[in-house]
């Protein structure tokens, strides 16, 4: 692939660290100073210890008091105190363990990725960003503990990515056979509303055990089933990373969400909850929100072109490049030499330089936004005047536009995200019941 193309994962991760209220605040919650008054008198205390490291009293109170108030507002029936401070106080341990394990395996944040993302947020809402610490101040938050709580989602993506997302591999059999049961009419193109309830097993879990769970996710259905708030439900009783958000996993496109659960709700109507459906985490309860049509077909607007790239170096300013550029240039218009030969002998991308500067077929964002708008000035046959991108100086050509129905590439690619989505969300919470059961945890209340 040549070097021009985006990083479209790195683009989707940045739309993930927007500004919205509920992380601003949980940002501004997690950060707070530990002091000792004048008297001497210690406002602070150990909550837990977990393994070498601990969680803190005053963590755990912030959490209560920022989730009872995003309850309240939602008008979600608040669970008992001890439930709730449960459940924020599991969550805590579960960052701390998992913190603790990239701190092991030498996983770091660098300044220079932090400040890009970052980067990402302001752009994502207009501003910039030198203006953030002022917009986020407005919001009652401080800078400097928006980017160390910035840091830690960060580093926890990082881990989940080496442990969790590395480690799984869909094979062509597997999309291929998910393709079939969709067009079977196993399940539609619709987006999906989605709350759910986990209550997780061991892994080794005994027969005695698994019956207990079970039993218990069959008395929560019935409950929910007969009307009693889903929401509340959840916040009380699931052991998924969602249950302090009502259990809501939000609008998903059906190959966006986990296999198991775009089976179930395809075939509900919404405002209903299905049955308890076992997996190896455990025991899930679904309940489908809202479902909106299926998606139309995917017809895109396709451009063939071409390229050299030449860099710039310690012998090479930005200058010399340009200028040689324009002389490759003019000697193609002339006919004194041919594009593709040159892109073979002189182009520095190593993508596309062996196949004479070819990119191929490609579709609207595609390339990074400089060589877009270069070639969105084109016509057929034409070569641009030389122009530059974080890569380097390039000329390109247009060799052809066409309009392109790409509905079968596209419904192969959302089985792909389908069952890696499906994978990924079952193997995080396995992985985080591994690493919980693996650690010492001492809860000192």
């Amino acid at each position: 692939m040549s070097l021009i193309f985006s990083r479209l994962t790195l683009l989707n991760a940045g739309r993930a660290l927007c500004i919205a209220g509920g992380l601003l605040a949980a940002a501004a919650a997690l950060a707070q100073t530990r002091e000792i008054g004048g008297k001497g008198v210690l406002i602070d205390r150990i909550a837990v210890i977990v393994n070498d490291g601990v969680v803190l009293q005053s963590q755990v109170d912030e959490q209560v008091a920022e989730i009872t108030k995003r309850l309240t507002d939602q008008k979600t029936p608040l669970p008992p105190p001890s439930v709730l401070r449960q459940q924020i106080t599991e969550r805590l341990v579960l960052q701390e363990i998992q913190m603790q394990r990239a701190q092991k395996l030498g996983i770091k944040v660098t300044d220079e990725a932090l400040n890009n993302a970052i980067r990402n947020v302001a752009d994502t809402n207009h501003i910039a960003f030198a203006q953030l610490p002022d917009a986020l101040a407005r919001e009652g938050i401080v800078y400097s503990e928006y980017r160390e709580q910035m840091r830690k989602e960060m580093t926890l993506s990082m881990l989940r990515n080496r442990d969790v997302f590395s480690r799984m591999y869909i094979s062509p059999r597997e999309v291929d056979q998910l393709l079939a049961r969709q067009a079977n009419g196993a399940q539609d193109g619709g987006e999906y509303n989605v709350s759910h309830i986990l209550l997780s097993l061991p892994e080794a879990a005994t027969a005695a055990q698994v019956e207990q769970v079970e039993k218990k996710a069959n008395e929560i259905y019935e409950r929910a089933a007969g009307g009693e708030d889903f929401g509340q439900l959840a916040v009380t009783y699931s052991q998924a990373q969602s249950a302090l958000e009502r259990g809501q996993i939000g609008w998903r496109k059906g190959s966006e969400l986990p296999t198991f659960i775009s089976e179930i709700v395809a075939k509900l109507k919404p405002g209903q909850v299905a049955a308890p459906v076992r997996t190896p985490s455990g025991y899930h309860i679904v309940r489908l929100n809202e479902a909106r049509t299926a998606d139309s077909p995917v017809i895109v607007e396709q451009v063939h072109a071409r390229h050299i790239l030449i860099k710039t170096n310690e012998l090479q300013d930005d200058e010399t490049v340009r200028g040689r550029l324009a002389s490759v240039r003019e000697r193609i218009l002339k006919g004194t030499d041919d594009f593709g030969a040159l892109a073979k002998a002189i182009s520095e991308d190593p993508g596309s330089g062996a196949e004479g500067g070819d990119l191929g077929w490609t579709a609207p964002g595609t390339f990074v936004p400089d060589f877009e708008q270069a070639i969105s000035q084109l016509k057929e046959g034409e070569i641009s005047e030389p122009f530059r991108t974080q890569y380097g100086w390039h000329i390109v050509q247009v060799l052809g536009h066409r309009t392109q129905d790409m509905s079968a590439d596209e419904k192969r690619h959302k089985a792909y995200d389908q069952l890696r989505s499906g994978k990924a969300d079952e193997e995080t919470e396995l992985w985080l019941r591994r690493l919980r059961d693996e650690a010492y945890v001492d809860f000192r209340n």
